[in-house]
């Protein structure tokens, strides 16, 4: 079986030093940090689960999450309000909402400094998944320079801020999306395989290269289940480093997205 690159193992880690600066955070400084959570009336099932473990989290390290439904032609108005509090430290919209066309717009209205998410324009903190892979390959030990990369995907929450991080820091990165005619070649004679489209099975054994590292950072939803992009058969690779289905790179989302908040916190005090 291939070797299994666990987020959830890594994120252990990650709360005991969080739990430590929100301690000091809140006795030393008098700051109770706190994130909003915003969400539609039409939120589904699978995003109210995600909500609770986002609570969860947050509760273990002693984090205040305040979660609001609000319709969706009332949010900017809504997080306008919320951009004034000075006891919300970190907000974030949880996607996808049911009017997708107005989540970019939705989502640029946050304050670049409570934009714990990283998804509007002016964010001051990368996107908190594209991050979470970054800290999850490195806490593995996997180091990228002098790797070709391929990074399936151009999406805003993972591709795009993921793949201009990369590049800034001179690393060898192919970008291709679904307007790529030389997908399978690439992933071939990639190093490590990065895939964010939410395209079942996209990633299959005979694309991917002997000893490659793989990241299934894909979501879609079939017959009622979560799958992600990466096919069962790279898994049964002896050879390759790759993702769980479940416990890879979204345990360390949660991570992050709580560590842009201790961060904002830290910045009030002048400790960053």
């Amino acid at each position: 079986m291939a070797k299994e690159l666990n987020g959830a193992e890594l994120q252990g880690f990650i709360k005991q030093r969080q739990l430590r600066q929100v301690r000091n955070l809140r006795q030393e400084h008098g700051i109770a940090p706190k994130l909003l959570i915003i969400k539609s009336p039409h939120a589904s099932p699978v995003i109210e689960t995600y909500v609770r473990m986002k609570q969860r989290y947050a509760a273990d390290i002693f984090i205040d999450v305040e979660v609001a439904e609000v319709a969706e032609n009332k949010m900017k108005e809504f997080i306008q309000s919320a951009n004034t509090d000075s006891n919300i430290h970190g907000m974030i919209v949880q996607l996808p909402l049911k009017y997708i066309n107005k989540t970019e717009d939705i989502c640029n209205s946050i304050d670049s400094n409570k934009d714990v998410d990283g998804l509007g324009a002016d964010a001051a903190y990368l996107s908190a998944t594209a991050q979470a892979i970054d800290w999850l390959l490195a806490g593995y030990n996997i180091d990228l320079a002098g790797k070709h990369i391929a990074l399936l995907g151009s999406g805003k929450l993972v591709g795009t801020p993921l793949g201009n991080s990369w590049k800034d820091r001179g690393y060898l990165v192919t970008m291709l999306d679904e307007s790529s005619e030389n997908t399978a070649t690439v992933l071939q004679q990639s190093d490590v395989v990065v895939s964010a489209t939410g395209v079942p099975r996209l990633v299959t054994a005979e694309n991917v290269k002997f000893g490659a590292v793989v990241v299934d950072a894909g979501t879609a939803s079939e017959t009622g289940q979560i799958v992600g992009d990466v096919d069962e058969s790279v898994r049964l690779r002896e050879d390759v480093s790759i993702t769980p289905i479940k416990g890879g790179v979204g345990p360390l989302t949660i991570a992050v997205l709580f560590d842009h908040v201790i961060e904002a916190c830290l910045r009030r005090v002048g400790q960053l």
